[in-house]
Protein backbone atom coordinates (compact mmCIF):
# COMPACT_ATOMS: atom_id res chain seq x y z
CA UNK A 1 0.00 0.00 0.00
CA UNK A 2 2.06 3.41 -0.56
CA UNK A 3 1.33 6.41 0.89
CA UNK A 4 2.10 9.69 0.95
CA UNK A 5 4.79 11.08 3.36
CA UNK A 6 4.05 14.75 2.93
CA UNK A 7 1.82 14.96 5.91
CA UNK A 8 1.81 15.91 9.41
CA UNK A 9 -1.64 15.19 11.16
CA UNK A 10 -4.07 12.23 9.06
CA UNK A 11 -7.16 10.91 9.32
CA UNK A 12 -8.12 7.40 8.72
CA UNK A 13 -11.89 6.88 8.45
CA UNK A 14 -13.54 3.50 7.55
CA UNK A 15 -16.13 0.80 8.84
CA UNK A 16 -15.94 -1.99 11.11
CA UNK A 17 -12.52 -4.23 9.82
CA UNK A 18 -11.97 -2.15 6.40
CA UNK A 19 -8.49 -2.31 7.33
CA UNK A 20 -7.80 1.30 9.40
CA UNK A 21 -5.76 0.17 11.91
CA UNK A 22 -3.29 -1.26 9.68
CA UNK A 23 -3.45 2.02 7.48
CA UNK A 24 -2.72 3.90 10.32
CA UNK A 25 0.09 1.57 11.43
CA UNK A 26 1.47 1.72 7.99
CA UNK A 27 1.50 5.37 8.33
CA UNK A 28 3.57 5.56 11.28
CA UNK A 29 5.96 2.97 9.82
CA UNK A 30 7.53 5.62 8.13
CA UNK A 31 8.52 7.33 11.09
CA UNK A 32 11.18 6.11 13.69
CA UNK A 33 10.37 4.38 16.99
CA UNK A 34 9.65 5.30 19.53
CA UNK A 35 6.20 5.74 18.50
CA UNK A 36 3.19 6.36 20.74
CA UNK A 37 -0.61 4.40 20.60
CA UNK A 38 -3.16 6.65 22.31
CA UNK A 39 -5.67 4.06 22.98
CA UNK A 40 -9.57 5.30 23.95
CA UNK A 41 -10.85 1.66 24.02
CA UNK A 42 -11.28 0.34 27.75
CA UNK A 43 -11.16 -3.45 28.61
CA UNK A 44 -14.93 -3.83 29.83
CA UNK A 45 -15.61 -7.13 28.54
CA UNK A 46 -13.67 -10.67 26.90
CA UNK A 47 -14.39 -9.90 23.67
CA UNK A 48 -12.55 -5.97 23.69
CA UNK A 49 -9.73 -7.49 25.66
CA UNK A 50 -9.21 -9.97 22.87
CA UNK A 51 -9.34 -7.33 20.44
CA UNK A 52 -6.73 -4.86 22.54
CA UNK A 53 -4.47 -7.99 22.84
CA UNK A 54 -4.78 -8.69 18.96
CA UNK A 55 -3.91 -4.98 18.12
CA UNK A 56 -1.44 -4.52 21.15
CA UNK A 57 0.29 -8.05 19.28
CA UNK A 58 -0.10 -6.40 15.77
CA UNK A 59 2.67 -3.20 16.78
CA UNK A 60 4.91 -5.29 18.61
CA UNK A 61 8.39 -3.20 19.77
CA UNK A 62 9.04 0.55 19.58
CA UNK A 63 5.43 1.46 21.05
CA UNK A 64 4.47 2.90 24.03
CA UNK A 65 0.62 3.06 25.23
CA UNK A 66 -1.32 6.05 26.77
CA UNK A 67 -5.11 4.98 27.91
CA UNK A 68 -7.35 7.56 27.38
CA UNK A 69 -10.98 6.96 27.26
CA UNK A 70 -11.75 10.72 28.06
CA UNK A 71 -8.23 13.00 28.38
CA UNK A 72 -7.22 12.86 24.54
CA UNK A 73 -6.02 16.35 24.57
CA UNK A 74 -4.14 15.57 28.02
CA UNK A 75 -2.25 12.69 26.31
CA UNK A 76 -1.52 14.29 22.90
CA UNK A 77 0.38 16.74 25.33
CA UNK A 78 2.07 13.56 27.28
CA UNK A 79 3.45 12.16 23.99
CA UNK A 80 5.32 15.03 23.87
CA UNK A 81 7.41 14.97 20.22
CA UNK A 82 6.84 11.59 19.47
CA UNK A 83 4.85 10.34 16.28
CA UNK A 84 1.23 9.37 17.72
CA UNK A 85 -1.32 7.12 16.17
CA UNK A 86 -4.86 7.86 18.39
CA UNK A 87 -7.19 5.09 18.51
CA UNK A 88 -10.07 5.49 17.56
CA UNK A 89 -11.92 8.79 17.53
CA UNK A 90 -15.00 7.11 17.90
CA UNK A 91 -14.49 5.11 20.89
CA UNK A 92 -13.77 8.14 22.53
CA UNK A 93 -16.72 10.17 21.52
CA UNK A 94 -18.97 7.11 22.48
CA UNK A 95 -16.89 7.64 26.19
CA UNK A 96 -17.18 11.28 26.39
CA UNK A 97 -21.52 10.92 25.09
CA UNK A 98 -21.77 8.42 27.99
CA UNK A 99 -19.70 10.11 30.47
CA UNK A 100 -22.34 13.32 30.06
CA UNK A 101 -19.37 15.20 29.11
CA UNK A 102 -19.42 18.07 26.41
CA UNK A 103 -18.22 16.61 22.58
CA UNK A 104 -18.24 19.93 21.57
CA UNK A 105 -15.79 21.16 24.24
CA UNK A 106 -13.62 18.29 23.91
CA UNK A 107 -13.22 18.67 20.34
CA UNK A 108 -12.65 21.77 20.55
CA UNK A 109 -9.40 20.77 23.17
CA UNK A 110 -8.26 18.03 20.62
CA UNK A 111 -8.15 20.38 17.68
CA UNK A 112 -6.06 22.74 19.78
CA UNK A 113 -3.24 20.00 21.18
CA UNK A 114 -3.26 19.22 17.51
CA UNK A 115 -2.45 22.32 16.58
CA UNK A 116 0.07 22.39 19.28
CA UNK A 117 2.04 19.39 17.98
CA UNK A 118 5.12 19.40 15.72
CA UNK A 119 5.25 15.95 15.19
CA UNK A 120 3.12 13.20 13.00
CA UNK A 121 0.02 12.06 14.17
CA UNK A 122 -2.42 9.60 12.66
CA UNK A 123 -6.25 9.70 13.97
CA UNK A 124 -7.92 7.10 13.23
CA UNK A 125 -12.21 6.87 13.17
CA UNK A 126 -15.17 4.36 12.00
CA UNK A 127 -17.51 6.16 9.52
CA UNK A 128 -21.28 5.75 10.91
CA UNK A 129 -22.90 7.97 8.78
CA UNK A 130 -23.50 5.41 5.77
CA UNK A 131 -26.38 3.54 7.72
CA UNK A 132 -29.37 3.93 8.33
CA UNK A 133 -30.99 6.73 10.80
CA UNK A 134 -30.55 5.05 14.11
CA UNK A 135 -33.88 4.58 15.58
CA UNK A 136 -32.78 6.26 19.30
CA UNK A 137 -31.76 9.71 20.38
CA UNK A 138 -28.95 8.73 21.48
CA UNK A 139 -27.32 6.88 18.70
CA UNK A 140 -28.61 9.96 16.44
CA UNK A 141 -27.03 12.30 18.69
CA UNK A 142 -23.68 9.74 18.45
CA UNK A 143 -23.59 9.34 14.62
CA UNK A 144 -24.14 13.43 14.61
CA UNK A 145 -21.96 14.36 16.80
CA UNK A 146 -19.11 11.73 14.72
CA UNK A 147 -20.21 13.38 11.58
CA UNK A 148 -19.13 17.11 12.89
CA UNK A 149 -15.98 15.64 14.56
CA UNK A 150 -14.84 14.13 11.58
CA UNK A 151 -15.46 16.93 9.20
CA UNK A 152 -13.75 19.22 11.73
CA UNK A 153 -10.79 16.82 11.80
CA UNK A 154 -10.71 16.20 8.01
CA UNK A 155 -10.41 20.03 7.22
CA UNK A 156 -7.49 20.21 9.42
CA UNK A 157 -5.64 17.06 8.47
CA UNK A 158 -3.23 17.17 5.45
CA UNK A 159 -3.69 13.65 4.54
CA UNK A 160 -7.13 12.10 4.71
CA UNK A 161 -7.81 8.11 3.49
CA UNK A 162 -10.83 6.13 3.43
CA UNK A 163 -10.43 2.21 4.16
CA UNK A 164 -13.27 0.40 2.09
CA UNK A 165 -12.34 -3.80 2.12
CA UNK A 166 -8.74 -3.21 2.81
CA UNK A 167 -7.54 -0.65 0.07
CA UNK A 168 -7.09 3.14 0.57
CA UNK A 169 -9.66 5.55 -0.85
CA UNK A 170 -6.96 8.87 -0.72
CA UNK A 171 -9.82 11.69 0.02
CA UNK A 172 -7.20 14.33 0.70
Amino acid sequence: MKMRTDWRLALVLGGARSGKSRAAEALLAQHPPPRVYIATAEAKDADMRARIRLHQARRGRGWRTIEAPLALAQALAEAEEAPVLVECLTLWLSNLILAGEDPEAAAAALESALARRRAPSVLVANEVGLGIVPENALARRFRDAAGVLHQRLAARADYVLFMVAGLPLEVK
